[in-house]
């Protein structure tokens, strides 16, 4: 398989190239079509498996590389329903150890999923709108952020 590009600059994965059309699929809907091979371009160094990727929206994207577990998941899905809590509430709310909390709460801060806020005085943490993003899309919630 191949990462391409049409005429128009819409990238596709290549699925199967025959004598004059090839069968291209849009990373994005799964659908696919035949288009003229003079009308695609081969793009070298375009990983075909990170082209499919793009089919998933970029915050679901970032806390899958971010969430290892069920209970990672549950904590930044806290985090989004619950809105800013500080360290220690978090520690004193979940079964969790420091070094634990803090290495997923780390891993969060990388994706930029999280956010670090003053919660009444003590440090603590905020979920990013990536991070709600990703939550909603996850649900299954498939309206446009903001829309009822």
């Amino acid at each position: 398989m191949q990462t391409v590009r049409d005429a128009d600059g819409e990238t596709y994965l290549l699925v199967k190239r025959s004598g004059d059309s090839s069968r291209v699929r849009d990373p994005e809907t799964g659908e696919e079509r035949y288009v003229e091979n003079a009308a695609l371009e081969t793009l070298e160094g375009e990983s075909p498996l990170a082209t499919a990727a793009t089919g998933v929206p970029e915050p679901v994207r970032r806390a899958i590389r971010a969430v290892h577990d069920d209970r990672t998941l549950g904590l930044l899905v806290e985090l989004v329903d619950d809105g800013p809590s500080s360290v220690v509430e978090l520690m004193d709310a979940y079964d969790m150890c420091e070094s634990d909390l803090h290495g997923r709460l780390a891993e969060f801060r990388v994706a930029e999923l999280i956010e670090e806020v003053d919660t009444g005085g003590r440090r603590g943490y905020a979920a990013t709108a990536t991070a709600a993003e990703a939550v909603r899309l996850l649900r299954g919630d498939t309206t446009a952020a903001g829309e009822p």
